[in-house]
């Protein structure tokens, strides 16, 4: 039996996923201004001293077309997973971006990967592979409308410009697709609806059961 559902205003789903997104302006910010430097803190392949840029990468952005491009991806596609899936979000988060990092440590090529954007492909499958796993009305039109808006991440896995880690979203990719089909039973799914003659139809088969 599902544990009663209760609908959820979008609001504070969306406000948490703009504080985010402020952290990683006020960082792109923090790195122009002081010039910090702070791409050396990306993922850096088959080097001891890049498995830091696992955990750091994501918040890092090169210039502000990088930051820019990655600004509303990562609010829409956030907001939609904290909305649809508050349950599954953060193990979500932390998979997509180990995921994403760890694939790409081990096997992308030689260079310093950083940028949100394996996060956002990550959470790009997850929405889309969710809704049709659950397959309740609400999974099935964020899955949808996901799908419409940024079904295009699909072509970005493979290889394009010199300067664009294909890998962090072809390894966001992946555990995005492995999240959803190991994460989305977390979240309870709305109550089918019911149709009075659902209701008719069990009260007559009550009367001629044989007591």
């Amino acid at each position: 039996m599902h544990e009663e559902y209760a609908p959820r205003p979008m609001g504070p789903a969306f406000v948490k996923t703009a504080l985010m997104v402020g952290v990683l302006w006020a960082i792109w910010l923090a790195d122009q201004l002081f010039d910090l430097h702070l791409a050396r803190f990306g993922v850096r392949p088959g080097e001891t001293t890049g498995l830091v840029g696992i955990l750091t990468a994501p918040f890092i952005h090169g210039d502000f077309a990088h930051i820019f491009a990655n600004t509303l991806p990562l609010f829409l596609l956030g907001g939609a997973l904290l909305w649809a899936y508050p349950r599954a979000a953060p193990w979500v988060v932390i998979l997509v971006v180990l995921g994403s990092g760890l694939g790409t440590w081990l096997l992308a090529r030689p260079a310093y990967h950083f940028g949100a954007s394996g996060l956002t492909h990550g959470l790009m499958m997850f929405l889309f592979v969710a809704g049709i796993l659950r397959r309740d009305r609400p999974s099935i039109v964020v899955a949808m409308i996901t799908f419409f808006l940024y079904g295009g991440m699909i072509a970005s896995i493979f290889p394009q410009e010199p300067g664009i880690s294909f890998e962090m979203h072809l390894f966001g990719f992946v555990a995005g697709l492995i999240a959803a089909v190991i994460l989305y039973p977390l979240d309870p799914p709305p109550p089918r609806k019911r149709y009075a003659w659902e209701d008719e139809d069990e009260g007559v088969d009550e009367k001629e059961s044989p007591s």
